[in-house]
């Protein structure tokens, strides 16, 4: 069975979907067989991969029963990294959109249709804690929770953790947070220090990985590429997604779940 992670932010601009596609590619160039869904009415996916508003079919056509969810689910150049879009949404439609995911069980059909062809599925929401992000919750094993290294991020942490709590207690009891990972983190500069102290003595949950702001985000999204696909030298902040990937399969494998083909090795010989 897959393992399902929303990445969740009760405030705009946390990074949310930088950090579901570069964590998709990591696990996928890891060999593990990946899904990245688009749950985002915006469609933001897409956008960062640099392609139009209505160039891919997906959810919304699943949806309207004009696709089967074979048809949706799009293999890209990277052998264990599939996607599934958000499709082709009229702006004045998002509201029946989330509506219908939120009080449907489609979502929890898509998945379970998919669970058994992917290790990983990585849900990327839209901000806030709506109809959608509840309904990614309602379906998933684990919680990311992206927090940038600021002060109004750290004082609105509280409420997607509430969230979170509420879901686990009343709605999905095998939902578990896999940590809070600390986002466009400058040490250098005295705010960002000082919220990172923070983080790091008041907040449980914190990962060890964190993220800088960095250009190299910017010019990613620029080209439509995962930071790991540049040109030119490797960019120390793919590796940090390897880190990141890494760490969130040894959560999982300590929270009891099977993270990949690493759970169990054959004994070998070294000489």
């Amino acid at each position: 069975m897959a393992n399902i992670i929303s990445i969740v932010s009760s405030k705009g601009g946390a990074g949310k979907t930088t950090i579901a596609l570069n964590l998709a590619v990591a696990l996928a160039e890891g060999q593990e067989p990946t899904l990245l869904v688009d749950m985002d009415p915006l469609g933001a996916i897409g956008f960062s991969l640099g392609r139009s508003d209505t160039e891919w079919k997906g959810l919304a056509e699943y949806i309207m029963k004009l696709s089967s969810i074979d048809d949706v689910v799009m293999q890209t150049k990277l052998p264990c990294l599939s996607i599934l879009p958000r499709g082709c949404l009229d702006p004045l439609d998002v509201a029946i959109y989330e509506d219908f995911l939120h009080s449907s069980t489609l979502l929890e059909e898509i998945l379970a249709t998919l669970a058994d062809k992917f290790r990983y599925i990585i849900i990327d929401t839209p901000s806030g804690l709506g109809q959608i992000t509840r309904a990614a919750l309602s379906v998933s094993t684990h919680a990311l929770l992206p927090l940038q290294a600021e002060p109004l991020a750290l004082r609105t942490i509280s409420q997607t953790l509430r969230v979170l709590q509420h879901v686990k207690e009343n709605e999905n009891q095998k939902l578990e947070l896999l940590g809070i990972l600390a986002n466009m983190v400058q040490l250098e500069k005295d705010v960002s220090f000082t919220v990172m102290n923070t983080v790091w003595s008041s907040l449980s949950g914190v990962l060890e990985t964190n993220m800088p702001r960095s250009d190299v985000f910017s010019l990613a999204s620029e080209k439509g590429l995962p930071v790991a696909f540049l040109s030119g030298k490797y960019p120390p902040e793919a590796i940090r997604f390897e880190s990141l990937a890494t760490e969130i399969k040894s959560i999982i494998q300590s929270l009891g779940g099977v993270a990949g083909e690493t759970d169990e090795r054959q004994q070998r010989a070294l000489v």
